[in-house]
Order: structure tokens, then sequence, then C-alpha cells
């Protein structure tokens, strides 16, 4: 595995057996009070919430070095969604006529139609939902 990894037998073993360094020594407190932070908050709090906490209960941390601790936890927090209007009408553009004047009864089938469209959004995309139902129901 050394020769693979381009590093001398001796010197992998000796850094199986150092002891850590200051920095992640001196990173150890800070990353526990990150995570009870972060657990606290049912894993929604991001760096800004949790560097005021940590500002709020004493010591000095900075926004940077919090950033950096829950990057290397693989925390990160809850973010709004953005809302995204789908709708893209002209200013001057006329409305579409009522044809049915609010009046949703019909009574037989395949007498009035009516159409609905919606968006779903996922992670890849928006899926966009269109139906078409009759009004005119038994039951």
């Amino acid at each position: 595995m050394a020769r693979l990894l381009g590093v001398s037998a001796c010197g992998f073993y000796a850094w199986l057996e150092r002891a850590p360094s200051k920095r992640a020594c001196s990173d150890a407190e800070p990353l526990t009070r990150i995570r009870a932070i972060h657990a606290f908050s049912r894993d929604t709090y991001g760096m800004p919430r949790i560097h005021f906490e940590l500002t709020e209960k004493g010591g000095h941390v900075g926004r940077k070095r919090v950033a950096r601790l829950m990057r290397l936890a693989r925390r990160c927090g809850v973010s709004r969604r953005r809302w995204i209007s789908t709708i893209r009408c002209e200013p001057d553009a006329r409305p579409a006529p009522d044809l049915v004047q609010r009046h949703f009864v019909a009574d037989a089938p395949s007498r009035l139609w009516v159409a609905d469209a919606t968006y779903v959004p996922t992670a890849e995309a928006f899926l966009y939902l269109a139906g078409v139902p009759d009004v005119f129901s038994p039951g």
C-alpha cells in the first residue's frame, strides 16, 4: 500500500503513531460543541446560527473556523427554498374569459370539462402535472 501511495513504510507507521497536531487538538472542543448545537437544532442550524450560539455561550470562535469545522464534520444547515414564479405574464395581457361563469356543475357527462396544471419541484427539475376532468360526477 505504501508503494501505491508513494510513501515510505516507516513514514506511514510514524504517521500512525504521531500525536495529533496543535490545530487538531484545538479544533476538538469547538467541534464537539458544534455537533451538539447542530443536533439540538434538529440538524437545521447552519454556520451563522451555530456561530451565534457559540459566541453567546462564551468563547471566541471565528466564522470561517465554524464553517471549516462544519464541512469537516459534514454538517450543513437547512435553507429555505426560494420562491420560483412559473407564470410569466405580459403586463398588458388580457385575462382568459370565464366561459362557465364559475358555475362548475354539469347535468350530464361530457358536457363540461375543466383543466388545471401545476408543477411539482423535484431534485432534478420541475415536473408539470396537468389534469382535465369531467365536471359531471354521479357521486
